[in-house]
Parts: C-alpha cells; structure tokens; sequence
C-alpha cells in the first residue's frame, strides 16, 4: 500500500444553474468529473423531513453466478484486476454533540421492541447475512452506539427531486466530505443532477446528534452523468455508481470519518467480509441506522460489482460498505494479519433485486478512477473539507 501514490488531476466543471426539476450541467468530452456547486445563499430548497420517500434502488433483473462460482472462477484465473489499490486512514472525532430533533414520520416507531443480534438468514440466493439495529434498544436511557466512532460517520441524507423530498444513506471519509451512491445524486445519463442535500451524521430515532450538514458541492464520474458507464442493464449494476458531496461544515471534527480503500483493497480470491451501514426505510421506518454483515464476493459478470446478502431496501443506497469495522484491539503475543487497516470504506449500496426473495444487494467496485479521483478533485477545490 502506498498512500503517497501519485493520480491524475482530474478536469471538473462546476456549475449551478437550476433548470425545472433538475439541477444542470453540461458535460465535457472524454472520461473525468463533472460536479454541481450549491447557489449562492441556498442549499436548494427545504427538506420535506416527515414525508420523505427513499429514493427508489435500482433494481437488477436476473441474478449473478453463485458465490462457490465466482471463487472457483478467481482461484482459476487470479484477483481480478482493479486498478492501483489502496487506503486512506479515517479518524476518531471528538464526540462532541449537537442535537436536532426532526419531524417524525407519519407513525412512531415503537423503539422497545427487541432490537439484539439475531441468527444469520438468507433468501433465495442462499447467501448467508445478519440485519440488526445498531443501537439495542432496550428502553429508554439505553446507549446509542451511533453517537460514537466509528457508527457516527454514517447518517441518514436528504435531497430533492423537483420539489419531493427523498432519502439514502452517506458516510464521512473526511472531515467535511461524504461519501454516496450516485444515483442518490444524479439522473443517470440524462445530465440531470438533484438537489439540497442534507447529511445528519449518526442520526436515529428523528435525531440528528451532531446536526445537519448541507453541501456546498457534488462530484459524480461523467459516465454515469451522461450514461456511458459500463453497467450490467441500463442505469443498473454499473461501474461507477459513487459519488461524493463536500459538506458545508467540517461535522467529521466531532463525528470522526472512516477510512476507504480501492483496488480490491481486503478482498482475498474476490471475496471479502463485508459491514453493511444505511437506513433502509422498510426497516424500523428508516429512522434507525441498520447494520448487515455477510461475505461479499465480486461477480465478474455483473460490472465487477460486489454482491452480499442483506434484508436492507430503499432508503440505504450509498450506505457505506466497510471492512474491519470498529477500533481495533490492543495485541500481546499475537500479531494483526493481512489487511488490518480498520474501518475502510470499500463500496457503497448500489442496487437490489426485483425480487425481493432473493435478499442481495450488490455494490460499485471502488477504484482509484471512481472514488480516488472524485476525491482528488473534490478535495482540491475545498482543500479545507479535507
């Protein structure tokens, strides 16, 4: 791993005119980024909180060779090439809090149900998960683990489509930057861009301990912005569904950020244990951070995506997926192994299944041309973000 490694700059355009529904920009020739920058005195208009709908997941048709498959297939012809690999460290913050009640929605979640681990489950596809709440509610004055590292990196997003307000999951990989789907910030391929975003990092139960960032700027790749991409079915199972928003405050300071890792970064013969984080709205009415954990595995035939199982819906696109979640333990007489850099964002929720039996859902890879060079970019216009 070498973090000092060299990229190249990437050309961005920055724009913010509002047209109709839509935010608009026009696109440049060739690869790169293409961003949207927030108008000036406005995020983009006010969030309907209570009535926010997820925005809807992008849904693959036909399933992937097995996961027994796709492992035969990496052992018989080596880790898929990726690209350079690589990982940036996240951060803890300092905890401190800053807490906003929002509007319920439309019925109250009754948060003294039993909300412990729970046994592995599977659907159709057979492949193994568990979907728990990541705080265990209990009754009331129980600890909320959101508002600690590195669960409070992870929170709840809002943003408009025209004038309805929608939902989806983010994660801080720096101090003022998130990280997101990018359909959860763009048309894809019709050079459209939504609006508005907010970020309520560790949010739970209509509380946003650390409050509510808005954005000043959205990246996505041009390929998903003018649909060249390479997916699987259109606008679906793509390559580059991922996209970073710069924050109007630096709430990572408080909050701390996590890491992220490219290039099959902890992935071993195309597998990898994966921590899955968003607030799908199907479950506990989307105002509880979820946690799934399953062994991951990239499909070769599906845009290199990576696919676990999971019971998360809509409202947990570009929820982070993360490897070696949590703070890593102090060692005598053992020493760590391979790959044990904690905490690295390897991939964010892309898309599910039209049926719902089948309990997958599948993620972007992470490359140094998507999320590096988004990142890059962002990062060199709002060097303070970072």
């Amino acid at each position: 791993m070498n973090t000092k490694q060299s990229h190249n700059l990437t050309t961005t355009v920055i724009v913010s005119a509002i047209v109709a529904c839509f935010a608009t920009a026009s696109a440049f020739a060739g690869g790169g980024v293409v961003a949207i920058k927030a108008p000036s005195g406005s995020a983009g208009g006010a969030i309907d909180y209570a009535n926010a709908k997820p925005i809807p997941l992008p849904q693959s048709l036909s399933q992937p060779s097995s996961q027994l498959d796709s492992l035969l297939d990496a052992q018989a012809a080596g880790a898929a090439a990726a690209g350079p690999s690589g990982f940036y460290p996240g951060a803890a913050g300092t905890g401190k809090l800053s807490p906003l009640t929002l509007p319920a929605p439309a019925s109250a979640l009754d948060v003294s149900e039993d909300g412990g681990v729970t046994p592995q489950e599977y659907g159709t596809s057979k492949q193994v998960y568990t979907t728990s709440r990541t705080n265990n509610y209990y009754g009331a004055g129980t600890y909320a683990a959101t508002r600690s590292y590195p669960f409070s990196a992870a929170g709840r997003l809002w943003f408009k489509i025209g004038t309805a307000s929608y939902v989806c999951s983010a994660s801080l990989v720096k101090k003022g930057v998130i990280v997101t789907a990018a359909h959860c910030v763009a048309n894809f391929g019709k050079k459209q861009f939504y609006t508005a975003w907010q970020f309520a990092p560790g949010y739970d139960n209509n509380v946003a301990p650390f409050g509510i960032s808005g954005y000043k700027a959205a990246y996505i790749k041009t390929s998903y912005y003018d649909g060249s991409d390479s997916c699987y079915q259109s606008g679906v199972v793509c390559q580059n569904d991922v996209a970073v928003i710069v924050l109007n405050t630096t709430v990572g300071n408080s909050t701390g950020w996590l890491g992220y890792g490219y290039g099959n970064y902890n992935y071993v013969n195309n597998q990898a244990l994966i921590t899955q984080l968003g607030y799908p709205v199907a479950l506990d009415r989307g105002i509880l951070q979820e946690r799934t954990d399953s062994q991951g595995y990239v499909s070769s035939s599906m845009a290199g995506n990576t696919i676990i199982g999971s019971l998360q819906t809509g409202g947990s696109s570009g929820g982070p997926w993360i490897t070696n979640l949590g703070i890593a333990p102090s060692l005598s007489g053992t020493a760590f192994g391979s790959g044990a850099s904690h905490n690295a964002v390897v991939g964010v929720t892309s898309w599910g299944y039209t049926a719902d039996a089948v309990k997958q859902q599948g993620a972007s890879p992470f490359t140094s041309n998507n999320i590096q060079s988004l990142i890059t970019s962002a990062c060199t216009a709002y060097p303070a973000s970072c």
